[in-house]
């Protein structure tokens, strides 16, 4: 992804400067599970507090091994995660 989309996300989110790794570009909708790189889909993720992108990565993976197993609809995964990914996260992961 381009660091002008990347600044331009940050600025619309009112983030001026960040350390490095306090902050990852992510994804509402993640594109494992058919997300996109459009400006509406990206937001950025903190680290911290926890659960931050970190565990947000382990849930996007639990939910495309889902849909890739069969045992989610994608369209369910997509949903679960846009909606309100911390309770997704502490139903299904933690």
């Amino acid at each position: 992804m381009p660091d002008r989309v990347k600044r331009l996300v940050y600025r619309r989110y009112g983030i001026k400067r960040h350390p490095r790794g306090t902050y990852e570009m992510d994804h509402l909708v993640p594109l494992e599970l058919g997300g996109s790189n459009k400006i509406i889909n990206l937001f950025p993720e903190a680290a911290l507090p926890r659960p931050g992108f970190h565990e947000k990565d382990v849930l996007e993976n639990s939910l495309h091994a889902s849909v890739c197993d069969g045992s989610m609809k994608l369209r369910t995964a997509q949903h679960l995660i846009a909606t309100n990914w911390l309770k997704t996260y502490n139903a299904l992961v933690r």
